[in-house]
């Protein structure tokens, strides 16, 4: 028996919002918007997606799991996503690591990494 990747769900205070943000970080589109699931993918049929979904508390501590990017122009990029409402977070990593933590709107962390040498 073989397993699919179908998902990755992120819980959200604004899942419509968050999932529109991380369509345009990703260049991915939304295949599905329902009241309480909104779902993004590269394209329909290629998996896996990311699906939104409401929940009422707030995010409490470091994520224990995370998107890393890895783009072609990581200072671009860092700029890019900082000027469409990531920030900088500071979870305890040290000066001289080669990946730069950021976190979308919602709180959420996530990594930009240095290109492969």
């Amino acid at each position: 028996m073989g397993t699919v990747w179908e998902n990755l769900v992120v819980d959200a205070a604004d899942p419509a919002r968050l999932a529109r943000w991380w369509a345009e970080a990703l260049g991915y589109q939304i295949v599905t918007e329902l009241p309480d699931e909104v779902e993004i993918r590269r394209a329909p049929e290629v998996l896996p997606g990311l699906v939104f979904v409401p929940v009422a508390e707030g995010k409490g501590a470091k994520n224990r799991l995370h998107i890393d990017l890895r783009p072609t122009d990581r200072e671009a990029e860092i700029e890019r996503l900082v000027n469409m409402g990531a920030r900088h977070v500071d979870i305890g990593q040290a000066p001289e690591v080669t990946w730069t933590v950021l976190a979308d709107p919602e709180g959420n962390e996530f990594c930009v990494l240095a290109q492969r040498g």
